[in-house]
């Protein structure tokens, strides 16, 4: 029966890893091609809600770590992370190196050479500022979650879920955001208006967005946790 149970973990850390791998690998190649109007009307007041593509998959992310810090610790969760960060770089390898080589010539013009750079140029923003945000967040979050259970134990996984995830989203959407625009001058900006009401607006948009994912997920994580302890057999 160990080793039933020991192929079981590995294959849920598997597959755990590879949610998380294919999710970031996802976000960084279609984050910043398309914004999302999610703009609604609360009490007769227009609240802005303007988020790009690659936000919609993120907060899972911090589910699977979240997942791994519960059931295999800090330090699987931690080698996630730092695997996450190898990832993001074999991602702007390989755009690099598809921009590098020549392409073949057709009628005088490389062939899709205009719509190959322009997404190379859009994920290099991208990944360059999800990477620095993405260190900074994950790892909060990880430390968080498990200094906060070594307060509370085995109980108030709610609290260490939330807590942890919500403090990581905030530092992660501020730096992204920043970094997205002073760097990569990647966000719809209207030139016309003052840069920092904009700025603060994309800031609140994508960390409102990850905050209401993020309380939406206790209950399933709670599901999860219950479901995958019995399965893998961990006490």
């Amino acid at each position: 029966m160990a080793v039933l149970y020991q192929q079981r973990r590995e294959r849920v850390f598997t597959l755990l890893a590879g949610i998380f791998l294919s999710t970031l690998t996802m976000l960084n190649l279609i984050g910043l091609t398309r914004f999302i109007d999610l703009s609604f009307t609360l009490f007769g007041f227009h609240v802005p809600m303007i988020v790009a593509v690659g936000v919609l998959p993120y907060p899972i992310t911090f589910l699977c770590t979240d997942l791994v810090s519960e059931l295999y610790g800090k330090e699987k969760a931690n080698f996630l992370v730092l695997a996450g960060l190898m990832v993001n770089i074999w991602v702007v390898f390989i755009l690099w190196l598809g921009g590098f080589l020549p392409g073949v010539v057709v009628t005088g013009e490389v062939v899709n050479a205009s719509l190959y750079f322009q997404i190379q140029q859009l994920a290099f923003g991208a990944v360059s500022a999800s990477m620095l945000a993405y260190l900074a967040a994950q790892f909060c979050d990880v430390y968080l979650f498990h200094a906060i259970k070594a307060i509370t134990g085995r109980r108030y996984l709610w609290l260490r879920n939330n807590a942890s995830t919500l403090v990581s989203q905030f530092i992660d959407s501020v730096a992204v955001i920043l970094i997205t625009h002073y760097y990569a001058q990647a966000l719809p900006l209207d030139p016309a208006l003052p840069i920092v009401p904009q700025l603060r607006v994309f800031i609140l948009s994508a960390y409102t967005f990850k905050l209401v994912v993020a309380l939406l997920d206790t209950l399933p994580l709670y599901g999860l946790v219950y479901c995958l302890r019995r399965y893998l057999h961990l006490r």
